[in-house]
């Protein structure tokens, strides 16, 4: 432990020194991780130029005051604004989360670790343009910053369960973009520490929109409110707000006593390049990542099933724990939000249209008789060898199997472990994944600027070394 952090009086919780000395000793010396987080990173832009394209996402972003400009502020990508930090992180996270199509992390917890690029983007930007910092950063920067804000999110959330109590995994976008923002406006360890612990202390949003009867479209903007959340809790800390040493285990008033029933927090392993080295990335359909691979049998099983729709009695999907309880929906759905987070409404789109894309879940789609008529038809059961592989640290599947049985006795069946944003399935996936950026780059901008965008991405000998604010400028609207 670092001599400035054991000077820090009163002891502060070991797991926010164990989080601020990460930030600041670590070294990255993982190829896999830095090749990764540039992948990560295109991925997440490419989602959040795709979100431009609805007008639900779109009526978010901007100034808090209709008409306030900053000058040298922070930008967010594919639109003219010009921003304060705070809110420039929650458009760009809100953007890159909107359509449920960026990367995943699934463990005990479950989350979506670009969903820190928010804060990472929106004050790299806004330092690197002020003089007053006497910093820019680099888009290599970014990449580190990346990582280990995956990091965090992803290691809290092996061993630590918080929809078990009720909360959103968002808690933890929070505490890793607080900690890493804390870094970038030059805090030092204790600063870092202080930071966190105010983040911990922080009023810890309820799942309660993400589940029926509630689901909304909050889910969507969740993301955005926690990283730009954590960037205005790091800045107050930089202005000389101070820590609170037992944030985590104070008796009865702690985060450990109010909302994990006593449970301690855990970091179970070293903190390292684990989760980035490991990142789920949603390749093929913007859907809940536990219902990938189900979808994936779907669309395997139509064209044997899409004359025959009407002659199905029943289908099976065996699946994972989580699945069962996040996504395991029957009875009306109410919105696009609803929709998107229902297994039995995403395999049903799958099989009665042999597709799954954004506007599968607006209105227009989803009132389609069939569509009902399949879901009716569906049951749910947990099979106990998925779940065991689900948490298998070796395995980490995320396994569905879909079963069809017809009227006249005929069964189809179909079984798929991973998906294809899988480390297991990386080689075949990545062409697919450039194939999804430069698609959902496509939807904003014209060709010659997505080939520009694509090429650079192709050449890290230009792009790693870019200052953040140029970046950035290549991303603006005019």
């Amino acid at each position: 432990m670092a001599e400035e952090n054991q000077n820090l009086r009163p002891p502060y919780d070991p797991e926010l020194v164990v989080m601020s000395d990460y930030l600041m000793d670590y070294e990255i010396s993982s190829p896999l991780a830095w090749e990764t987080a540039k992948y990560c990173l295109l991925d997440s832009l490419g989602c959040a130029m795709l979100a431009l394209s609805f007008g639900a996402c779109t009526k978010l972003l901007g100034p808090y005051v209709p008409g306030m400009h900053i000058d040298q502020g922070a930008r967010v990508p594919g639109t003219s604004f010009e921003l304060d930090p705070i809110k420039a992180a929650f458009d760009i996270g809100t953007m890159i989360r909107w359509l449920d199509y960026n990367d995943t992390w699934l463990a005990a917890e479950w989350g979506h670790p670009s969903d820190n690029l928010g804060g990472i983007l929106s004050v790299m930007d806004f330092v690197s343009r002020r003089q007053i910092f006497q910093k820019c950063y680099t888009v290599k920067d970014i990449l580190d910053a990346m990582i280990r804000a995956y990091e965090i999110q992803g290691v809290l959330a092996l061993s630590n369960s918080f929809n078990q109590v009720g909360l959103d995994h968002v808690v933890l976008v929070k505490i890793a973009s607080c900690g890493v923002v804390a870094k970038l406006i030059g805090a030092n360890k204790t600063q870092i520490v202080q930071a966190l612990s105010q983040a911990w202390i922080d009023g810890q949003s309820l799942r309660t929109y993400r589940h029926a009867p509630n689901t909304g479209s909050r889910k969507s903007w969740a993301a955005g409110d926690a990283t730009s959340r954590g960037v205005r809790l790091a800045m107050l800390t930089l202005q000389g707000e101070n820590g609170y040493p037992s944030a985590l285990s104070a008796k009865r008033w702690g985060f450990n006593e109010v909302c994990l029933h006593g449970k301690p927090l855990t970091i179970s392993q070293p903190l390292g390049c684990y989760v980035m080295e490991n990142i789920l990335f949603k390749i093929a359909y913007p859907a809940e990542f536990h219902a990938q691979t189900a979808v994936e049998c779907a669309l395997n099983l139509y064209p044997k099933v899409k004359e025959r729709l009407h002659e199905i009695d029943k289908i099976k999907i065996n699946t994972q724990n989580a699945a069962m309880r996040i996504i395991n929906k029957t009875g009306l759905l109410y919105n696009p939000a609803d929709r998107d987070h229902c297994l039995q409404f995403m395999v049903a789109n799958a099989l009665a249209k042999g597709e799954l894309n954004a506007q599968s879940y607006e209105d227009e789609n989803a009132q389609d008789p069939m569509i009902h008529n399949l879901r009716d038809k569906m049951f749910l059961q947990e099979d106990p060898q998925f779940s065991q592989d689900y948490l298998d640290p070796s395995k980490r599947s995320i396994a569905n199997r879909l079963e069809i049985y017809f009227k006249n006795g005929e069964t189809l069946s179909h079984l798929c472990e991973y998906p294809l944003g899988h480390r297991a399935r990386r080689k075949e996936g990545l062409p697919l994944l450039w194939q999804k950026f430069e698609r959902n780059l496509l939807s904003i901008f014209s060709k010659d600027k997505t080939k520009q965008l694509v090429e650079l991405f192709h050449d890290d000998k230009t792009l790693l070394p870019m200052k953040v604010n140029d970046f950035i400028s290549l991303w603006v609207a005019k």
